[in-house]
């Protein structure tokens, strides 16, 4: 089970397993291009030292899409709407924006994120890093 504080706003370890992702993906299904998710990379890259967890869902929210774009398969990433948003895009994610959203795995899961201290708890923890290395691992293929 979630722990208390996680389980809130979130339903499952997958990268669209919470609110903030949810409604990321709803924003995301209205846009028609990528900068949405340039957008929540760099909120995830800008923040001060620590890294809050609202920020940090969003921009796992944006890797996976990049993952997705990419032509991998992530666990638990395609609604219908999300699923139709990435089928429409004819423009491949370029090396950079790749390399900016393994940066952002890599800072939601250091020691100064919310997200990772709101997980560590969980007896979900390690299944929930293993997503997020899924996710990075995809993002370089």
């Amino acid at each position: 089970m979630l722990k208390d504080e996680l389980s809130m706003g979130t339903w499952s370890i997958h990268a669209f397993g919470n609110d903030e992702a949810a409604d990321f993906a709803i924003e995301l299904s209205e846009s028609s291009d990528l900068d949405l998710i340039q957008s929540a990379l760099e909120d995830v890259i800008a923040a001060d030292e620590y890294l809050e967890a609202p920020e940090a869902d969003r921009g796992i929210a944006a890797a996976a899409v990049l993952a997705l774009l990419n032509g991998q398969e992530i666990p638990g990433t395609l609604d219908e709407a999300l699923s139709t948003w990435v089928k429409s895009q004819t423009t491949k994610p370029g090396s950079a924006l790749l390399t900016k959203a393994q940066v952002v795995i890599e800072r939601v899961l250091s020691e100064n994120s919310e997200l990772a201290e709101l997980w560590i708890e969980s007896e979900e923890y390690e299944s929930w890093q293993d997503g997020l290395r899924l996710i990075k691992a995809s993002l370089g293929r």
